[in-house]
């Protein structure tokens, strides 16, 4: 899961969204350095992760990918499932529409970035004006969030070629988004998560 689909567990779970957000920014044990809102944030951001990672449907989702770039595709399946998730809001999300919820969840994060780490902070310049959630709905936006992030971390080059095992296997992708991601969501409403 990305920002999106965090951001959306986190609301079914009535979780903060500022610690769901900034997990991936928090190294170690939150407690102590932030409010106990903000850290039980954090925390079911990591539990998501972990249930994610750990699900059938994205272990077989992994299998899609070449040998050169299985390694990534836990980051690259990350990116596509909030890509699912923005292009299907509607069906997944009826009552809302994408761009009011993401207003939202800007509204309640920004007035709190002093608090985050400064990678995090760095991170909002981009990420709301640029309405990168939004975007995601847009295939060739994926394609260049991949390309963004191998360039900034050389070690992950091969998250830019993964682009092309998504292409290649985009409905059967789809087809396991569906399978596990509304469980996700049943998950998080019921505090299961």
């Amino acid at each position: 899961m990305n920002f999106l689909a965090h951001l959306h567990l986190a609301t079914l779970a009535d979780s903060s969204l500022l610690g769901n957000l900034m997990a991936d920014f928090v190294r170690g044990n939150p407690q102590g350095s932030y409010a106990d809102e903000i850290v039980a944030g954090i925390r079911l951001h990591r539990r998501v992760d972990s249930l994610t990672d750990s699900l059938p449907e994205v272990k077989q989702a992994r299998q899609y990918f070449s040998d050169e770039f299985r390694r990534v595709s836990p980051i690259t399946l990350d990116v596509l499932w909030d890509h699912y998730l923005a292009r299907h809001w509607l069906q997944l999300v009826p009552d809302t529409p994408l761009q009011t919820f993401i207003d939202g969840a800007q509204s309640q994060i920004e007035p709190n970035l002093a608090q985050t780490p400064e990678r995090f902070q760095n991170l909002n310049l981009y990420l709301w004006p640029e309405r990168w959630m939004t975007r995601y709905a847009e295939l060739p936006f994926i394609a260049d969030v991949l390309h963004r992030m191998s360039v900034r971390r050389p070690k992950l080059a091969a998250l830019s070629g993964s682009f092309q095992d998504i292409e290649q296997h985009y409905h059967q992708f789809e087809i396991l988004f569906w399978q596990f991601y509304p469980r996700m969501m049943q998950l998080a409403k019921t505090q299961q998560l």
